[in-house]
């Protein structure tokens, strides 16, 4: 798969092991995260062995992801959180018990700077990088509870147009855990479009313990969604950025239903 996305943009790359936050105003009612958004690693850390194609892969990141939540957060006004750093270093979309927090291996290519990492390297991975973006996910939470509007938390994710040499027929999923009160209004709203084919919990389940949404949203009963994107059609800046805007477009009306009806 081809993807235009340049391996470090100094429009928008962070030094590694920072957030980057959009500021928005918390009565849009929502939060949008990006957990995948780059592929960044410290030089320090000698890209963890791996050769830069390996580091342009989905491995490293959720290509097209975090174009498409600046889009999205720059037309609707919201705030938003992206990671800075990449999965490869951990994973801030598992949990810390997670076996899967640092990947030794990644659908097929061994990561050798994770090969030996002991507990203490596991740790202070977590202080430097998940630990930050976990903190400014909780600040904007509890300023938009402050504020009176508890907010919809919106985490978007691309997937890979194929899977072990299987087509994904889908355009875009909506993953949930719960009861999916915001994700069933999406999934609808997807399908109202007569273009995409949309997964219900495809091409992934939801409620992964001690994920992004299972920490943040579920645990404090605020509703969520996440979205997945196929990472063919957000391969180009310019086509994230569109996909940005549709998001933008479909989102806001399904989290303000879920408002009146919790304000009725």
């Amino acid at each position: 798969m081809r993807s235009d996305f340049p391996m470090a943009d100094s429009a928008i790359m962070l030094a590694p092991g920072e957030v980057e936050i959009i500021p928005g105003d918390p009565a849009t009612g929502m939060l949008l995260l990006c957990d995948h958004a780059s592929n960044a690693i410290p030089p320090e850390l000698a890209s963890l062995g791996l050769p830069t194609e390996q580091l342009a892969r989905h491995i490293a990141y959720d290509i097209g992801a975090a174009e498409a939540v600046r889009a999205m957060a720059r037309a609707t006004g919201a705030p938003a959180i992206l990671t800075s750093f990449s999965r490869l270093l951990i994973d801030p979309n598992r949990g810390l018990d997670d076996p899967t927090l640092v990947m030794r291996l990644s659908d097929g290519a061994i990561v050798p700077g994770n090969a030996r990492i002991d507990e203490a390297g596991i740790e202070a991975r977590i202080a430097r990088y998940y630990a930050p973006y976990d903190a400014a996910i909780d600040h904007a939470v509890e300023m938009a509870v402050a504020a009176g509007h508890p907010p919809a938390i919106v985490s978007v994710h691309s997937f890979t147009p194929y899977w072990k040499a299987v087509a994904r027929p889908w355009h875009v999923g909506v993953l949930w855990d719960r009861a999916g009160v915001l994700a069933q209004p999406l999934i609808a709203a997807f399908q109202a479009e007569s273009d995409l084919v949309v997964g219900d919990n495809e091409p992934y389940r939801g409620g992964l313990p001690g994920d992004t949404i299972d920490r943040h949203a579920t645990r404090r009963g605020l509703p969520d969604a996440l979205i997945e994107i196929r990472q063919d059609l957000i391969a180009t800046p310019e086509a994230a950025r569109e996909w940005g805007l549709r998001l933008a477009r479909i989102v806001p009306p399904c989290v303000a239903a879920l408002n009146a009806v919790a304000i009725a």
